[in-house]
């Protein structure tokens, strides 16, 4: 079999479709949008185009837009941004113990600087409950920041129903959607937040560029010039930004036959799993989850020497985070989820599906996989 790549949560192939649209911009059409001459304003042609699409497929006015260099910067834009620019309204933020580090490290950055953070627990699907947000809600939050979908579980949050508990409040609600683009409809003008992160490379574009949608003021956190509508300093990186608003083109219009794709590919693994008698557990929610990514515990087995012979077997797959990528300690998300001494967090393989997979290598995984932790488990026993 082919290298079988089932890691598109950590990053996507760009797509053909992608690739062509953004290479004029790496050749003839190289102005700097920022020109008023004619290859500037060729340039600033194609950025205004980009900005309109997206701010179509997205259903918000094209001024809410901020095109960032990917959805790490995006979220912190969001969180620090906001934050300074209205802590004279409070220094309150509530967030989740198993939000991407993205978040987590910039709310962490806050506490640094005087701000209080609450870190809301999450039962053992991963999911955050609207109760647990009102119950420590304060007249003094003035942020809420809480993502759409899990990037190593795949868990959904409740975000309308957090949302609208938000409505009457100062707090402004923020949510890393980078997960859940591509595979859930996403329309910010009906969806109760006020600020969103997505980002290209997660849905078949380029990497080093990402987009935060805001109606909110924000202090910019990169000097310089007056891009972005004084929000977001730097020359735009143009090919990357047309390449973006290519690929979240083809991933709205395709959305409803890639899910239940995916959602196939899971329960193909999971069959073909349960026929090899494995022994296994699903980490996450088991319906309200993004179809794309499924994470799964192999009881007695170490995921080190599971993800070495799987690559040896030609096989991409992740322990999680790509973000923690080489680190010895376990997923945030895991131990939130289960404690830090349960057994699910050694041996927790994220698969997750995307551009390229078939069927046929979601089979090639699944009897790989069972093969590998029916060999290592009995290593295990004998030694």
């Amino acid at each position: 079999m082919e290298f079988v790549y089932v890691d598109h949560a950590a990053t996507s192939p760009v797509h053909p479709d992608v690739l062509e649209a953004m290479m004029p911009y790496y050749g003839p059409e190289y102005g700097n949008p920022s020109s008023i001459h004619q290859a500037g304003r060729r340039a600033r042609a194609a950025l205004d185009q980009a900005r309109s699409t997206m701010a179509t497929l997205l259903g918000v006015k094209e001024q809410t837009l901020i095109f960032t260099s990917g959805g790490t910067e995006a979220d912190n834009l969001a969180i620090v941004g906001y934050a300074l620019e209205h802590q004279a309204k409070g220094k309150h933020i509530i967030t989740s113990q198993i939000e991407h580090h993205a978040v987590i490290h910039a709310c962490q950055e806050l506490e640094k600087r005087g701000f209080d953070v609450t870190y809301l627990p999450v039962d053992t699907s991963g999911t955050i409950s609207r109760e647990s947000v009102e119950k420590v809600l304060r007249e003094d939050t003035i942020l809420v920041t809480l993502m759409y979908g899990n990037n190593e579980v795949g868990t959904v949050q409740p975000i309308v129903e957090i949302g609208e508990l938000l409505l009457e409040h100062q707090a402004a609600f923020h949510t890393d959607a980078v997960q859940a683009c591509g595979v859930l409809d996403l329309n910010f003008n009906t969806l109760p937040v006020d600020m969103a992160s997505i980002s290209a490379h997660k849905v078949n574009g380029p990497k080093g560029v990402g987009l935060l949608y805001t109606t909110k003021r924000l202090k910019p956190l990169l000097y310089g010039g007056e891009q972005e509508r004084k929000r977001r300093a730097g020359t735009e990186n143009v090919a990357a930004v047309v390449g973006f608003a290519k690929a979240l083109q083809l991933v709205t219009t395709s959305i409803q036959g890639r899910r239940e794709q995916y959602e196939l590919f899971s329960q193909q693994l999971v069959d073909r799993l349960l026929k090899e008698e494995v022994e296994f557990t699903i980490n996450g929610h088991q319906h309200n989850r993004l179809p794309h990514i499924m994470n799964i515990s192999f009881p007695g087995v170490q995921i080190e020497p599971l993800l070495m012979n799987l690559d040896l077997a030609n096989i991409a797959a992740s322990s999680g985070s790509a973000c923690t990528a080489g680190s010895v300690e376990p997923s945030h998300v895991l131990v939130a989820m289960f404690g830090k001494d349960d057994e699910r967090l050694t041996s927790a393989v994220r698969f997750s599906f995307g551009l390229g997979n078939t069927g046929e290598q979601i089979e090639y995984v699944a009897t790989k996989t069972a093969e590998i932790v029916k060999r290592l488990k009995q290593t295990e026993q004998i030694i």
